[in-house]
């Protein structure tokens, strides 16, 4: 079995934050590989005809108490971000930018943490300012790849690559054909890994 994970994310999923973080748990222990697919959650939505689990109050109230406790069986410090539900097209925009410039795990890692450690607004244009300064990127450099068809269509394409392929919704993984959806299957992960 292949140890190759394809990852399917938007910042805007507190459980992608989750298997982000427990996903680089697994790599080092199965010497794994991760391909990090970054796709617009309302793309995924809208094509599916699937919604956010917070918007159902019911799920939403009982998702405030389980996420806590996977941030606490990953051993991941987690705080709802105060400015959820957030338009996250420039953050993924700019994770395939930063990408481009060599900078993918820094900026998954910061923006991951921006938004569920630290509740920081990326609402705000000067949020995603103060990481590409972070991170000492260009920039000028990395806002016109932003604004790039190249990247525009990056992003496209892969939101549409994970509805074709019979996801729904973030995070899903794939190992082969084999789909997990949801950051409570990584145990399932871990043991298609081990086998």
């Amino acid at each position: 079995m292949s140890k190759k994970i394809e990852f399917y994310f938007d910042f805007a999923s507190p459980t992608a934050f989750l298997a982000f973080n427990r996903l680089q748990q697994l790599q080092e222990k199965y010497n794994a590989d991760i391909e990090y697919k970054g796709v617009l959650l309302g793309g995924v939505f809208k094509s599916t005809g699937n919604t956010s689990p917070i918007l159902l109050a019911p799920k939403g109230r009982y998702m405030a108490i389980d996420l806590p406790r996977f941030a606490k069986r990953y051993q991941v410090e987690m705080n709802f971000n105060p400015y959820f539900p957030l338009n996250t097209l420039p953050l993924m925009r700019g994770y395939y930018a930063a990408k481009e410039l060599s900078m993918e795990m820094e900026y998954l890692k910061m923006v991951f943490d921006g938004m569920w450690v630290g509740k920081v607004d990326f609402s705000k244009p000067e949020a995603l300012a103060s990481v590409v300064k972070k991170l000492n990127i260009n920039a000028e450099e990395f806002q016109a790849l932003v604004n790039s068809d190249s990247i525009k269509d990056q992003l496209k394409d892969t939101t549409g690559e994970l509805v074709k392929r019979g996801g729904y919704g973030v995070p899903t993984m794939y190992l082969g054909k084999d789909m997990f959806f949801g950051q409570d299957r990584l145990d399932f992960v871990e043991e298609t890994l081990a086998a």
